[in-house]
């Protein structure tokens, strides 16, 4: 399919409310573009023209009409417009009603055949990747949603729908251009009964592109089918066909060089294929998937040089065989026809070797042969499926989706066919278009002026004319006896039509254009421009020659589909085979004598860029398919008259508001609508013509400025209706608010009258149980004071929850009535307790240890030191250092022992008392003392060495640390720091002598180094201090707290 239209889920409401009429549309036309180029107002120029498709396809409007004519631009996105909401919405309106659609064409061709009782067609063309395929594809989906059913009629439509993947798999590739291009052209008729339902169809095929079969330029594939059936098809297939998956194994399908294309899913598409077939009815289906197997085989079939005599490969010759096997012929037989050929002459026959390039030569004849002949096949087994078989039909519509005009680089015979075919159509296009154009005219009894246009007969008189044209001279060539090349040709056409006006060569162009050709070219001037055509295997491929010996033996094949495909009549006949070029022109005379037979329609197609990239629009790639597809000469025709016509009756519905004298309702005829209409808004009489049935407006600038007109009354029209609905609107709202309002206030007073009854006598009830209860409050709990008894306990009991302690410091309780004194300390008691057990479940085990510590410092000191009660604000710390110990410090420590406290501390010395800083750290076994500066160990006492700790019972800070008479080389350790306290009590809990701390009195004595003895008096005082006296005693002075 070409790239662009997908999937289709269902539109929002929204987005549903969109579609609109053309006229509607036109209120947005300087955002949107117009809905059909006939209402351009500059309509000869190209620039307008393309800009309109440019606003549009911006606004992911892909399609456009001129008159009837619809112009598709591929959005290379998905879009929401092919919902089943879609295609109701279309289904029996006017074909104008609704915005431009490919569904609009297809309800008006299938409205049109029912109707009128006439054969219809759809002529869909544009280059590949423009949406042609997808386009057929919605018009068959329109065409089996909008005709009748039943079970005959559903299985016929399934035929046909199902018809698509099978041409598509077997006919269409990648291109550089297109991802699903069809390599050949299609026209369907699609044949219905007197009730409108399907009934059958037939499927003409043309020039199917059969030199892909053995070569795809680089980026390109082969047909679908051969990498579908090597992705898809099961294990055991591929091992019968003698097949491996992949496919840059094969000759013929690695020369693109990309076998694999991210958007196609081949594995997908065979299963796809395969139900097809199902449906479509295909008994012979292993024979077809040989065939396809045999020409991937016969591609890698090589050939040897040997002599001038080309002989198989030995390495190659398995694939000889297997295709043998495959197509059921004789291996023997086979390998003769690949490198010998057969000559008659003078009813002699003679056996001549090939040589290797005519091996080859012969060995991609047969695989495009028999490839071709299967596609034809293909096609009849279709068509067989979908006969009518004795049912009788009314009418039929055809569709035609056939190659675009095509300008390569280099182009070949392959251009040449193609273009001419749009040469035939273009000219039937203007020709029917001019036709259907007179015969609304003279049905509406309007004067028909003629039309000038390019008529496009000279060019196609150049090509097809007997005996004179191009393709006659080219059979000639072919037939002429010597050796004619594709240079003879050329010659022959500089000789025979050299002077026509619209053919050039080399040779005959002027020194300027020959600078634009090469020596082997030929140009033609189309409607479409001018276009080079290289003559290089122009006679091969008209020839399309098979060897008598590769006839021969295909027609003695087993393969089911070669027995109908290679008959025996064909080999024993001496007549000359029929040349490509005569039987494409034949085949395309026939075309045409069926499209003048119908009531033709159109479809456009243009891509809007090269790079299938969704919201970019080339204007050069669109100028040069506009140009081609002869929409401006189209448009030209339709606009030589009158740009805009609708019936008297959608006329003076949709601008009867514009004049006092249609609105709201006209009693005449329509006819005489219009014509009153027409004389209020002031049109000119060359403006506008009333026919019989229908009005038609000359210029689009008289309709947009009726439609302006129409869009301001709306807003006129919308403001008196607002006004009038709103009037009575708010009257009824009144009016219910003020019945409701009354009876609201009526039900609301009683229920207050209520409500204060009830809260009066309950309050006097309450009052009068009070006042008995507090009468017999004395008495034991009987009936009278129960209430009472019970409200002062609640109160009670309110109070308590009101006021409860909230720390286990706070003993406070509130004070309870007689009654409830033992019942107040059981809860106050469980309060505590509730208290102290959340305290100490909140406890961290680190707070744990410092209260701990704290608890000991209370059973130390606690009524026994003033200073204590300042320690309680400070919690206990590890250390209390403004720095770190000094690395020389912790050298100094015993291994094995560890820091748990340490602090600096002042000591005095042994000599006068003097105050040296020092750091005091206690490890797991000892008391060590170290110098504060230089870190050097002073004094040492262990654990268990040690008799005391001392402190006094006054606020100083005065620590002394006491050993035995064996260890006072330097006496009792003497030291000060601000948490006396807690080191006193950290060395309790480390050394495991909490019963050594002692609380002296006013003067205690140490011990001093040589085993003196000093005393130490303590007194209170203004200030702190600590001196020596004259007596020789440490004096401690510490202030009342």
């Amino acid at each position: 399919m070409d790239v662009g239209i997908f999937h289709n889920y269902e539109f929002p409401r929204s987005e549903r409310l969109s579609i609109q009429t053309m006229e509607s549309a036109l209120t947005a036309r300087d955002r949107v573009g117009v809905q059909d180029f006939v209402l351009l107002e500059n309509f000869t120029s190209e620039t307008a023209f393309i800009e309109n498709l440019r606003k549009r396809s911006s606004e992911r409007l892909i399609y456009t009409y001129i008159g009837s004519v619809l112009v598709s631009v591929n959005p290379y996105r998905p879009l929401n417009i092919y919902t089943a909401y879609h295609q109701e919405k279309y289904q029996g309106v006017n074909f104008y009603e609704m915005p431009p659609h490919v569904y609009a064409i297809s309800d008006n061709v299938y409205r049109s055949m029912r109707n009128e009782n006439k054969d219809h067609c759809i002529l869909i063309s544009g280059e590949s990747g423009s949406g042609k395929t997808e386009a057929s594809k919605y018009i068959l989906q329109y065409l089996s949603v909008c005709s009748s059913n039943n079970d005959k009629v559903e299985h016929i439509k399934n035929r046909l729908l199902q018809s698509n993947p099978v041409l598509e798999a077997f006919g269409n590739a990648k291109t550089h251009r297109n991802d699903n291009s069809s390599r050949f052209g299609k026209y369907m008729d699609v044949q219905f009964d007197y009730r409108g339902a399907p009934v059958g169809g037939h499927i003409l095929n043309y020039l199917l592109e059969k030199s892909r079969v053995v070569h795809q330029a680089q980026g390109e594939r082969n047909f679908h089918i051969f990498y579908q059936f090597l992705e898809g098809a099961d294990d055991e297939t591929l091992r019968r066909m003698q097949l491996k998956r992949n496919p840059n194994d094969y000759a013929y399908l690695s020369g693109g060089k990309c076998a694999r294309v991210p958007s196609i899913n081949d594995k997908k598409d065979f299963q796809t294929v395969k139900n097809a077939l199902k449906v479509v009815d295909f008994p012979e289906e292993d024979s077809l998937f040989s065939i396809v197997s045999s020409v991937l085989h016969l591609g890698n079939v090589c050939f040897d040089d040997s002599g001038g005599k080309a002989t198989i490969s030995n390495d190659t010759m398995s694939h000889v065989r297997i295709v043998a096997v495959l197509l059921d012929c004789k291996c023997d037989q086979l390998v003769t026809a690949l490198t010998h050929r057969t000559i008659e002459a003078n009813r002699e026959k003679m056996c001549s070797p090939l040589n290797r390039d005519q091996a080859m030569y012969a060995r991609d004849a047969l695989s495009k042969a028999i490839y071709g002949r299967m596609f034809d096949w293909l096609i009849n087994k279709i068509n067989g499926s979908l006969d009518l078989k004795g049912q009788s039909r009314r009418n039929l519509i055809g569709l035609l989706d056939i190659y675009g005009f095509e300008i390569f680089q280099r182009n070949s015979f392959e251009q040449f066919c193609i273009n001419f075919c749009n040469e035939k159509l273009q000219q039937l296009f203007i020709r029917l278009t001019l036709k259907q154009e007179q015969e609304e005219y003279e049905a509406e009894g309007i004067a028909w002026e003629p039309v000038e246009y390019f008529n496009n007969q000279i060019i196609c008189d150049l090509v097809e004319q007997r005996h004179k044209g191009i393709v006659d001279i080219l059979d000639e060539e072919c037939l002429r006896p010597g050796d004619p090349t594709d240079l003879t040709f050329l010659k022959k056409l500089e000789e025979t039509v050299g002077k026509h006006p619209h053919f050039v060569t080399h040779s005959l162009a002027d020194p300027k254009v020959r600078k634009t050709m090469q020596y082997d070219e030929f140009r033609l001037q189309h409607y479409a421009g001018e276009v080079t055509y290289s003559v290089e295997g122009f006679l091969d491929k008209n020839n399309d020659l098979l060897f008598r010996d590769l006839k021969e033996t295909m027609s003695d094949a087993g393969n089911a589909v070669l027995k109908e495909t290679f008959l025996k009549a064909e080999v024993t006949s001496l007549k000359r085979p029929e040349t490509v070029g005569s039987q494409f022109r034949s085949s395309l005379n026939k075309l045409m004598e069926i499209l003048m037979s119908k009531e033709p329609s159109y479809v456009r197609c243009i891509k809007p860029n090269d790079t299938k990239q969704a919201d970019k629009f080339d204007d050069s790639l669109v100028r040069h398919q506009v140009k081609y597809l002869g929409l401006m000469e189209n448009l030209r025709v339709r606009r030589a008259g009158f740009a805009y016509r609708r019936t008297h009756e959608i006329f003076v519905k949709r601008y009867k508001s514009l004049c006092p004298d249609t609105w709201p309702n006209y009693r005449g005829s329509t006819r005489e609508g219009v014509q009153v209409l027409c004389s209020y808004l002031d049109y000119k009489e060359d403006e506008y013509r009333i026919g019989k049935t229908k009005i038609f407006i000359r210029f689009p600038r008289t309709l947009f400025a009726t439609e302006d007109a129409f869009q301001a009354r709306k807003h006129e029209l919308a403001a008196m209706m607002q006004a009038t609905w709103r009037g009575y609107w708010q009257w009824k709202k009144y009016q219910r608010m003020r019945e409701a309002v009354t009876k609201i206030s009526a039900h609301w007073r009683r229920i207050l009258a209520q409500r204060l009854k009830e809260k009066r006598k309950t309050g006097a009830q309450a009052i009068r149980k009070f006042i008995i209860g507090f009468m017999n409050r004395g008495r034991a709990r009987c009936p009278e004071n129960a209430h009472f008894l019970d409200f002062v306990r609640i109160s009670y009991l309110q109070r308590c929850k009101n006021k409860l302690p909230t720390s286990v410091l706070d003993k406070s309780w509130p004070r309870p009535p007689a009654a409830l004194i033992e019942t107040a300390k059981l809860l106050e008691t469980m309060n505590m307790q509730n208290m102290v057990r959340k305290y100490v479940k909140q406890m961290t085990p680190e707070r744990k240890i410092v209260m701990e510590e704290k608890v000991l410092a209370s059973s130390l000191f606690k009524d026994k030191k003033e200073s204590y009660g300042e320690s309680l604000r400070r919690p206990f710390a590890e250390k209390r250092l403004n720095e770190p110990m000094k690395p020389k410090m912790m050298s100094m420590i015993e291994a094995g022992e560890k820091v748990m406290y340490a602090c600096s501390v002042l000591k005095y010395d042994r000599h006068g008392y003097h105050a040296r800083p020092r750091v005091l750290a206690v490890t797991s076994k000892s008391n060590y003392l170290f110098d504060a500066k230089d870190g050097k160990l002073k004094q040492k006492i262990a654990h268990e060495s040690l008799t005391g700790l001392s402190v006094s019972s006054l606020s100083d800070d005065l620590l002394v640390l006491q050993a035995p008479a064996e260890n006072k080389e330097k006496g009792d350790m003497i030291v000060t720091n601000d948490y006396s306290i807690e080191a006193a009590t950290k060395i309790a809990i480390i050394s495991g002598k909490p019963d050594l701390v002692k609380v002296v009195g006013r003067n205690m004595q140490h011990d001093m180094a040589g085993g003196k003895k000093g005393e130490i008096e303590f007194a209170a005082g203004q200030e702190n201090s600590i001196t020596k006296a004259k007596n020789g005693n440490l004096i401690v002075i510490s202030r009342s707290r």
